[in-house]
């Protein structure tokens, strides 16, 4: 299967969602209403609705250095998974 440029690997999707958790549960503004306030729940919720309010740049082998378009990124994630 080849990947599009902007794609996400699983351990990215758990590095995102677990910062964003860790984010919330300082403190962080959400942007999704919830019934109880559980700072996982909130950042799968704020992924499935592309609201993550994060960067990624990434390294690769030849040196360059990309910045990968989160909402796309995240769009065909879900594609792949069959999540959409």
């Amino acid at each position: 299967m080849i990947f599009p440029r902007n794609y996400l690997t699983r351990f990215e999707v758990a590095r995102i969602i677990s910062a964003r958790s860790l984010q919330v549960a300082l403190g962080a503004p959400y942007f999704v209403k919830v019934e109880n306030f559980d700072p996982k729940k909130i950042a799968k919720e704020e992924f499935k609705r592309k609201l993550i309010p994060m960067t990624i740049r990434r390294t690769l082998p030849n040196g360059e250095k990309i910045t990968v378009n989160i909402k796309e990124a995240i769009d065909n994630y879900l594609k792949i998974r069959g999540e959409v």
